[in-house]
């Protein structure tokens, strides 16, 4: 390996060094992606199943744009792969009008121009009676776009595209160093010398270890699925988002065929410690599913809170729960920061990286997700 050069090297291959990889190869470019571990695996943030997916995004308006980018460059990759990697089943965001959750989701819809029809709770309790003890004041907003991606098959999908367009892969491979030599950067790894001319560091919790002054926090987080009772298929309850206070609100979606219903917490706005993803604990232990198990049983009815499957799940957060992608320092560009609501948007920040690596047009916003931000 020593002394081959690339015009980009990845490191990190979960959803956003996936998606770089395949985005940059689709523009052909020499790239290629390095992962310490096999991919996909169960040690960072890009696995579980399923993700929720919504257009009309909370987090920040301009965050639309992106979903509907990358609904249809997840379209596409299926279509030249034949892996399934989006099931749209409509969803809703249910608060009150004043909650986060509510208001984020009509400021999204204003700024993509779409009216999105809203039910008050009397509405809302006979067309998804599973969710208990709604207030007068709670209202649902309907995403007609809203569906589950499937994390897992997004990074097969991806890698394998990305080879089919003469991509080189590495994995089992780690990247101890990098070195901006002024004609490129050198990578140090456990398998040689790779030489670049640009880099893209998106490893996940792991990324701190490139980029030091960045504000990422890595938390670990606990993924729960439940045994689906008589009215929770998917078709019965699909995704949804609830905020019922600030500092309280649950998310999930009913079970696919064969499968259990997932059920979660935010975290956005909930106090975590940051984590050392070498020494994040894997096991599950009651501790960690009591919240959502008090939740579950408490705001929804019909359905055990036992989870029946829980999973870790290692997220990077930033002070504003934003991501953190583009020019980083020189020849370096950086791609993370998921804040726990990114997979969705994988296949766009993929592709935005691929502008910025080759000086090409954006015609997102991409101000509000900038490293440069935090200067």
């Amino acid at each position: 390996m020593t002394g081959k050069r690339y015009d980009v090297a990845v490191i990190g291959l979960g959803a956003m060094g996936a998606a770089a990889l395949w985005r940059l190869a689709e523009h052909g470019v020499n790239v290629i992606g390095i992962d310490q571990f096999s991919v996909p695996h169960d040690l960072g943030a890009t696995h579980g199943k399923t993700r929720l997916f919504r257009t009309f995004c909370l987090e920040h308006p301009a965050l639309g744009d992106y979903a509907r980018l990358a609904r249809t460059l997840f379209a596409q990759l299926e279509q030249v792969t034949g892996i399934p990697l989006l099931s749209v089943t409509g969803g809703t965001i249910i608060g009150s009008a004043d909650s986060l959750a509510v208001s984020g989701t009509l400021r999204a819809a204003k700024h993509l121009g779409s009216a999105l029809a809203v039910w008050d709770a009397r509405e809302l309790a006979a067309r998804q009676p599973q969710h208990l003890r709604l207030r007068a004041k709670d209202i649902a907003v309907c995403d007609p776009e809203a569906g589950v991606a499937n994390p897992e098959g997004f990074i097969r999908a991806a890698l394998q595209r990305a080879r089919r367009l003469s991509a080189s892969i590495l994995t089992d491979v780690r990247v101890d160093a990098l070195d901006d030599t002024g004609q490129g950067v050198r990578l140090t790894t456990s398998a040689g010398e790779v030489r670049a001319s640009q880099v893209v560091v998106a490893g996940g919790a792991w990324l701190r270890r490139f980029v030091p002054d960045l504000p990422l926090d890595p938390i670990r987080t606990v993924m729960t699925w439940f045994d689906p009772g008589p009215n929770y298929a998917l078709a019965a309850f699909p995704v949804f988002v609830r905020e019922i206070k600030p500092d309280l609100t649950l998310w999930g979606h009913g079970a696919l065929p064969g499968g259990a219903v997932k059920i979660g917490l935010g975290d956005i706005g909930v106090p975590r410690t940051a984590l050392d993803p070498d020494q994040s604990d894997r096991r599950i232990t009651r501790r960690d599913t009591q919240g959502v198990r008090r939740a579950v049983g408490t705001w929804l009815g019909g359905i055990s809170a036992e989870p029946v499957s829980a999973h870790p799940c290692m997220i990077t957060r930033t002070p504003d729960a934003q991501f953190i992608v583009g020019q980083y320092r020189g020849r370096i560009l950086v791609a993370g920061g998921d804040s726990g609501h990114a997979f969705k948007h994988a296949p766009a920040l993929g592709e935005v990286i691929a502008r910025q690596a080759l000086g090409k047009a954006i015609e997102l916003e991409t101000a509000f997700i900038a490293p440069q931000r935090f200067n």
